[in-house]
């Protein structure tokens, strides 16, 4: 019950590849911290879709095109 209510208060998370950044994080020879490329799973927005809130949406999808 508990999961149900955090997706759908808070449907998305941060982003498990780039911790939330949008990028990939890379260190130049010094060990100064630079800006890599864009992150390509969550599109350089940094959130992702919570599992249970995609399901929710698929089958509100697929109840809304069956019952139209």
């Amino acid at each position: 019950m508990s999961y149900a209510a955090l997706c759908a208060v808070s449907p998305f998370a941060t982003c498990r590849t780039c911790d939330g950044l949008g990028f990939a994080l890379h260190h130049d020879r010094h060990g100064k911290p630079k800006r890599g490329k864009d992150c390509r799973r969550c599109k350089a927005t940094g959130a992702r879709i919570r599992l249970g809130r995609h399901w929710w949406n698929l089958w509100r999808r697929l109840h809304h095109d069956a019952n139209r």
